[in-house]
C-alpha cells in the first residue's frame, strides 16, 4: 500500500472538522454588468461572505449608499492612503482612483469568512501579482449592444462618458482569459448569475494546493 504522507490526513481531517479556510474572490465587471445585484443575491441568500468596500474619489450617485456602494473620499485622502501603503491595489479609472484598502481584508480572513474585492481588470492584475491563489471572476452581460442599453437606462453618464465606458467595457471584455471564471449576467436572468457565483465559492473550498493568503 503506497504511504499517504501525514499532511494528506491533516488536511482531510481539517475539512472534516469544518476548519475555516477563507478565501479572496476578486470580482471584475465592465461598468453596467450587475456586479451590485449579483453580490446583494448572494448577500440574500445567506453566503457567508464579505464585500470589501472600495475607496473612490468619483462623486456620489443619487441611487448610491456611501459605506456600501463605495468610500467616497476626497483626491487628498485617498492620496495619503496611498502614501501611507494602506490600500492593496489603487488604479484610476475614467478619470477618478480606486483603491482596495487592506485592513477589512486582514480582518475578514482572521475571521474565518471569505473575502469579495470588486476590482477593475488593472487592479485584478495588481492583487494576482502581490497574492497568489485569490480566485479571478469575470462578470460580463451577454453583449456589448446589452451593456450599451444598461448604461443609456441608468442616465448617469453624459453622451462623451458614455462612449468612454464602451470604449473601456472593450478593453477589459478582451482581457477575459486572465481570469479563472466568467459569469454572464443575462438580462432577466440574475438569480442564474447567483447560482454560478455560488457554486464557484463553493467549488473553490474543495480546492486542494491553494498558497496560505499572505497580504
Amino acid at each position: 500500500m503506497t504511504a499517504v504522507p501525514e499532511a494528506v490526513f491533516e488536511e482531510i481531517e481539517a475539512r472534516a472538522a469544518g476548519v475555516p479556510r477563507p478565501r479572496i474572490f476578486v470580482l471584475s465587471a465592465a461598468a453596467g454588468a450587475g456586479k451590485d445585484s449579483v453580490l446583494a443575491g448572494l448577500r440574500r441568500r445567506g453566503v457567508p461572505i464579505h464585500v470589501v468596500v472600495t475607496y473612490t474619489t468619483r462623486p456620489q450617485r443619487e441611487s448610491e449608499v456611501a459605506g456600501v456602494d463605495y468610500r467616497f473620499i476626497t483626491r487628498e485622502a485617498f492620496e495619503r492612503l496611498r502614501d501611507n501603503d494602506e490600500l492593496l491595489e489603487h488604479a484610476e479609472y475614467a478619470g477618478h482612483f480606486y483603491g482596495t484598502p487592506k485592513r477589512p481584508i486582514v480582518e475578514a480572513l482572521a475571521r474565518g469568512e471569505d473575502v469579495i474585492l470588486k476590482i477593475e481588470v488593472q487592479g485584478a492584475a495588481t492583487v494576482t501579482r502581490k497574492v497568489p491563489g485569490v480566485v479571478l471572476i469575470f462578470l460580463s452581460p451577454e453583449s456589448l449592444e446589452e451593456l450599451e442599453r444598461r448604461l443609456r437606462e441608468r442616465r448617469t453618464e453624459s453622451p462623451e462618458q458614455l462612449q468612454r465606458r464602451l470604449a473601456a467595457a472593450g478593453r477589459e471584455l478582451a482581457r477575459i482569459p486572465e481570469y479563472d471564471y466568467l459569469v454572464v449576467n443575462r438580462r432577466g436572468y440574475l438569480e442564474q448569475a447567483v447560482d454560478q457565483l455560488e457554486h464557484i465559492i463553493a467549488a473553490e473550498h474543495c480546492r486542494v494546493n491553494v498558497p496560505p493568503i499572505r497580504l
